[in-house]
């Protein structure tokens, strides 16, 4: 019974999304096609490696076909110490990662989106060394996530205008 009632409550709520013209961005003409053709270039560094393959996964790579686009990555991040404690020294960190982008046609070499996103993070400071790094690499983990998915979102709204004009 209980499972009769939430696939009811469900078509509920698929009905009128249906009804009102509700879209999903990914259901737009050329903007799946557009993402899966992005080659994807990161500098060196543990965040941009992560942040690399956060990309890769989000835009789900058509690795069958040649890419069409290169999206080029410059990344800054900083790291602030944020609180004391007894033995006057930080409580917890703040990193700042910043990422700049350009989307380029590989074809013609014309850059065709550019963006910044910025994204802060936070992870206590721990006595025990092990844990310390654990958490900073914990940090950069989360970061490189946020950051990959706001980026994607950019772009995917970047191909939804593009293939609706």
């Amino acid at each position: 019974m209980k499972r009769l009632c939430a696939l009811f409550a469900v078509f509920l709520g698929i009905v009128p999304l249906a009804a009102c013209g509700f879209t999903p961005l990914y259901a737009e003409p050329g903007v799946s096609p557009g993402l899966s053709a992005i080659e994807v270039r990161v500098p060196h560094g543990r965040t941009a490696f992560l942040l690399g393959e956060a990309l890769d996964d989000a835009f789900a790579r058509d690795r069958g076909q040649p890419p069409r686009y290169r999206l080029e990555l410059v990344m800054t991040e900083r790291d602030y110490s944020r609180g004391l404690n007894l033995a006057n020294t930080a409580k917890f960190f703040e990193d700042e990662f910043t990422v700049r982008y350009k989307l380029v046609e590989i074809g013609g070499g014309r850059v065709l989106k550019e963006g910044v996103q910025s994204v802060e993070v936070t992870y206590s400071a721990a006595d025990q060394p092990y844990a310390g790094v654990a958490a900073q690499e914990d940090a950069q983990k989360r970061a490189a996530d946020q950051a990959a998915e706001r980026i994607r979102i950019d772009l995917a709204s970047y191909f939804a205008r593009k293939s609706a004009s």
